[in-house]
């Protein structure tokens, strides 16, 4: 076998080489010592640049912090007190809300600027967009924005109520709440409705139906005493995703203690007031065929002139029409929702204090167009208020329901007392 030698001058070029590579890894450590950018610095030298960036901007940003309710993209927001702006370390600058259509929306500022909200109540199913600008002690300043929506009708639930706010009534008046959907959380919306009196009488409430709650104390209301009825219904559960939307007080105030009996068998009404009779007043109740409910019964309605048609409370003929249709009966005032009437009559003669012919409201005589003060019918009109009591005795026809009209005063106390809720 052959022995192959490496020569001379082929090892000197494998030397000079292998220098050569040895020199190339020398200068490449020689640049990395040399200050230059290694693997990986450029990145870890960027992150330092960025977070000194931030530092400073963050020792230029406000310290104001704005809070604004509801929370952006609330559904179902309150339309009395969910909207309102609040502000810490700072004071608000601008509050700007507007409708999604561009009506804007009135609000007031706080003297210290620490809070805005709007002026009224709000609308149901409408978005609203609320932008806030504030500052803080160094002036910088910090903006903030939201949306939200409140409460549909169809998820809210109102309640209608008499008497009137700021109304002077007579001592059988009761609050009485209608509300506009059934209600089966009963408790927890008699929770939030409160009648007081300055007479100091409790009051309770008696619900008629889920839709239904009147509120009244043991005896009529005292004479000159002030009620107050406070809803605080916003946001209350009155039935599965149904909530209330009311919040506000309502006061009026009781006037004299007028009480006035009708004997349907004498055919008079004694009018009394405080107590003291201060006329007497010959009268015609119903018929035999059509007598006149007994009961204590509240005026709930006034009208100089009104019509009255059979056809509409269930008096027709053969044919179908009324078996009365009488355009004008002067000084007329409801006793019941079923169309029983204390009313002025034109058109019987001879009938006032001896006979009872009508088809079972109580007449006082009268005349056409109710322009005379001097007649019974006018002079009763004239001193009678919504509110007042009537009372009916010696009628052949049954004692009226309680919820047929507002007079739930034909119940015992214990029977009402019953009917509550709370």
């Amino acid at each position: 076998m052959e022995k192959r030698v490496m020569t001379d001058s082929k090892r000197r070029r494998a030397l000079t080489a292998a220098s050569a590579l040895l020199g190339g890894v020398l200068v490449l450590s020689a640049c990395s010592d040399d200050g230059g950018a290694a693997p990986g610095a450029g990145a870890e030298s960027s992150k330092t640049s960025q977070a000194q960036v931030d530092e400073a901007a963050a020792k230029d940003a406000s310290e104001a912090q704005i809070t604004i309710a509801p929370k952006n993209g609330a559904t179902d927001a309150s339309i009395n007190n969910a909207a309102a702006v609040s502000v810490t370390k700072g004071k608000l600058t601008e509050v700007t809300m507007t409708t999604s259509g561009g009506d804007a929306v009135e609000g007031t500022l706080a003297a210290d600027g620490s809070s805005w909200k709007p002026n009224g109540q709000l609308e149901r199913s409408t978005t609203y967009k609320i932008s806030a600008t504030a500052a803080d002690s160094e002036g910088r300043q910090a903006h903030a924005n939201s949306s939200f929506t409140t409460v549909s009708p169809e998820n809210s639930f109102i309640g209608n109520f008499t008497p009137e706010d700021g109304s002077t009534v007579g001592v059988g008046m009761p609050v009485s709440i209608n509300f506009n959907k059934p209600i089966t959380n009963k408790k927890a919306v008699q929770d939030g409705i409160t009648v007081t009196s300055s007479s100091g009488q409790e009051v309770v409430g008696h619900w008629f139906n889920n839709q239904r709650l009147d509120l009244r104390p043991e005896d009529y209301w005292q004479g000159g005493s002030t009620v107050s009825l406070k809803l605080a219904l916003d946001g209350v559960e009155g039935a599965d995703g149904v909530v209330g939307v009311q919040q506000k007080t309502v006061t009026f105030k009781v006037g004299r203690n007028q009480v006035s009996t009708v004997d349907a068998k004498a055919h008079t009404m004694t009018v009394t007031q405080d107590g003291k009779t201060i006329k007497t007043i010959p009268i015609s109740a119903g018929s035999p065929d059509n007598p006149t409910y007994n009961g204590q019964m509240v005026i709930s309605e006034k009208y100089k002139e009104t019509r009255m048609d059979g056809a509409t409370v269930g008096f027709t003929d053969d044919d179908g029409k009324g078996e009365y249709d009488i355009k004008d009966v002067p000084h007329a005032m409801r006793l019941s929702t079923s169309g029983t009437f204390i009313h002025g009559n034109y058109w019987g003669k001879g009938i006032f204090g001896t006979a009872n012919t009508s088809h079972g409201c109580v007449g006082l005589e009268d005349k056409q167009g109710a322009d005379d003060p001097n007649t019974p019918g006018a002079w009763f009109y004239d001193n009678s208020m919504i509110g007042d009591v009537v009372i009916v005795k010696n009628s052949p026809d049954r004692t009226i329901t309680p919820d047929n009209g507002l007079n739930g005063w034909n119940m015992s106390w214990s029977e009402w007392v019953a009917g509550s809720a709370v």
